[in-house]
């Protein structure tokens, strides 16, 4: 069975609900954040202005 491309590594709230997701196949972070109806997906930033990217251990596999 394939696995899923993101993996949700953080979540934190109900209602105003933020999460960090992981792309399996490059290892960006991206930042997902929702408030009532809207929502939105960034990727995040270092303090230079680099995408961060996490390299996946295998528990998250």
């Amino acid at each position: 069975m394939a696995k899923d491309r993101f993996v949700k590594v953080y979540s934190q709230g109900a209602i105003n609900v933020s999460e960090i997701w992981v792309d399996r196949e490059t290892g960006v972070q991206y930042l997902f954040h929702a408030s009532g109806n809207a929502a939105g997906l960034t990727p995040l930033l270092d303090r230079e202005g680099r995408v961060m990217v996490t390299y996946l251990k295998e528990e998250l596999e």
